[in-house]
């Protein structure tokens, strides 16, 4: 039988490898890691498993609902164009604001979704300003990492870490309780990215644009170009209809079929706005076909125009090609159908997040049957909303964080630093674990250094019979500092190809940033939480 501290370090340092190497999905590394512990016996099969269970896993799953629901009732799209319009702010203006808006954004809908809404929006607004995409994208993810510590929900690590100290004979962490660090920092990260972002930062046009959100404004100006027939986006995308441009497959029943603008639809009843043959010649309500109505032939495009729900379902059927995703246009609409109560839901969410008058995962599952029930998502809506690669590399990796206590391994850890160090300083102590996850969270998910390196800090904190609180606050800081590499964080590599970065880009601006997070978690954390 394989001694089970030894078989937690080979376990743990096989994962790192894998996590770095890139050569499988995460996933699949993940999921090694609760079979490997039951396979070695470093766990029974039910500890393997447990993460699974764990109610963690079951709330971050709701919050990917909730940030899905913000989406595509057009309230981040609206926030989006509201930033868009202040283009004229210039360089430093402009990224102060797209700084604070992301923040705000990751805080409420997670970091991704904070980035994933404000990516193109950061890349228009910055061609309208005169700058380079390159200037505004890095400090963009980075600011989404810095927001992330202002709330509760900000990111998974959170979460994580607050459990943990409650389990550790501490005390769960308020819902803005993580604002007390995080304003300051934000703070800082606008400062040193106007200040140095320009100077630190390549000046690169990058290629093209990673896919993202349609506009419905810009497509609406490239159909006036293709179609004679009158277009406006106020009257054509509303909160309840919107219009859709498809084309005719090679072997669809449509094909031979006579169809003129103002007809309907035979299945969905939507309006038929314009036609364009494969050639180019079109007609419309301007024009006037040559022979009449015209007759459907492969390739010809069509403008049709209805009920979202009718365009999904049309959007759907083989006999058509969506030129543009129906759902990816209603999520560019701003303040779209459910808004009010979409809204309404988030802020019962928050309050009953910051009362703490029922636990967080309760407070997740009623936010998502509401959404539900109020018809704001649909039951597929929300199950095809939850990043399930996240989920699940979560619950697996729970496990090795339980093996660490269970085989004795944190202990060893915070034996042999605290050899080295002399073992009389919280603050030294505070350091190295800092510096363990700052350095590790660069090349694996910050969710999975902090699973790692949680039960290290609650070993430190227990040698030294200190709080846990500063150790599991600092924890969170240190895991937000992924800032040197792209493969740090997903919203890191989101940011890649739109602003045509190399690898070696992110630490440039990233050091600075990481070196103010560390000596934030090692000097100013102690001071609100100390030991």
């Amino acid at each position: 039988m394989i001694d089970p501290l030894v078989a937690t370090f080979v376990i743990l340092a096989l994962a790192v490898v894998g996590f770095m190497t890139n050569r499988l999905p995460l996933v699949v590394v993940a999921l090694f890691v609760p079979v490997s512990l039951w396979a070695t016996g470093v766990l029974t099969l039910d500890e393997a498993l447990g993460g699974f269970s764990d109610p963690i896993v079951l709330f971050i799953a709701t919050l990917f609902v909730l940030s899905d629901a913000l989406d595509s009732t057009g309230i981040t799209a609206w926030i989006g164009q509201w930033l868009e319009r202040r283009a004229s702010l210039g360089r430093a203006g402009l990224l102060a604001l797209m700084v604070g808006v992301a923040a705000l954004l990751a805080a409420v809908i997670s970091i991704n979704g904070a980035v994933a809404a404000l990516l193109p929006v950061a890349v228009v607004a910055a061609a309208r300003a005169g700058i380079v995409p390159s200037r505004m994208l890095i400090p963009l993810a980075f600011a989404a990492g810095a927001g992330s510590l202002l709330t509760l929900t900000g990111t998974p690590v959170n979460i994580i870490v607050s459990e943990a100290a409650a389990e550790a004979g501490g005390q769960e962490f308020g819902y803005f309780e993580f604002a007390l660090v995080g304003i300051p920092l934000v703070l800082a990260t606008a400062v040193l990215v106007v200040t140095l972002g320009d100077r630190l930062l390549p000046e690169r046009v990058p290629e093209h644009l990673a896919d993202t959100a349609t506009d419905p404004r810009e497509r609406v100006r490239s159909w006036r170009e293709s179609y004679p027939a009158e277009l406006d986006t106020g009257r054509l995308f509303t909160g309840g209809t919107g219009v859709v441009e498809v084309l005719i497959a090679p072997r669809s029943t449509l094909v031979g079929r006579r169809v003129s603008p103002g007809m309907t639809t035979r299945d969905e009843g939507l309006v038929v706005l314009a036609i364009r043959r494969g050639d180019g010649s079109s007609t419309g309500p301007d024009t006037e076909a040559p022979s009449g109505p015209m007759i459907l032939q492969p390739g010809d495009a069509v403008l049709v125009r209805g009920p979202w729900d009718a365009l999904h379902r049309y959007t759907q059927s083989p006999d058509v090609i969506a030129v543009d995703s129906s759902k990816s246009l209603q999520r560019g609409v701003p303040l779209g159908r459910g808004w009010r109560r979409c809204l309404g839901v988030l802020v019962a969410t928050i309050v009953l997040l910051a009362t703490g008058v029922v636990p967080p995962v309760i407070a997740g599952l009623l936010a998502a049957g509401a959404l539900v029930l109020l018809r704001v998502v649909t039951v597929p809506q929300s199950f095809r909303a939850i990043s399930w690669d996240t989920v699940v590399l979560i619950a697996a990796l729970i496990p090795l964080s339980a093996a660490f206590v269970s085989s004795g391994a944190a202990e060893a850890i915070a034996d042999v630093v605290l050899r080295v160090t002399g073992g009389g300083s919280p603050y030294l102590a505070l350091l190295v674990v800092c510096v363990l996850t700052l350095v590790l969270g660069q090349f694996i998910s910050n969710v999975a250094t902090v699973l790692v390196m949680a039960p290290v800090a609650v070993s430190f904190a227990q040698t030294l019979g200190v709080s846990v609180q500063p150790f599991m606050m600092a924890l969170t800081v240190a895991g937000a500092a992924a800032f040197l590499t792209p493969i740090a964080t997903p919203v890191n590599l989101m940011v890649l190809q739109p602003g045509g970065y190399r690898f070696g880009d992110y630490w440039r601006l990233g050091l600075p940033l990481a070196v103010v997070f560390l000596a934030a978690a090692v000097l100013y954390v102690p001071l609100v939480w100390p030991f």
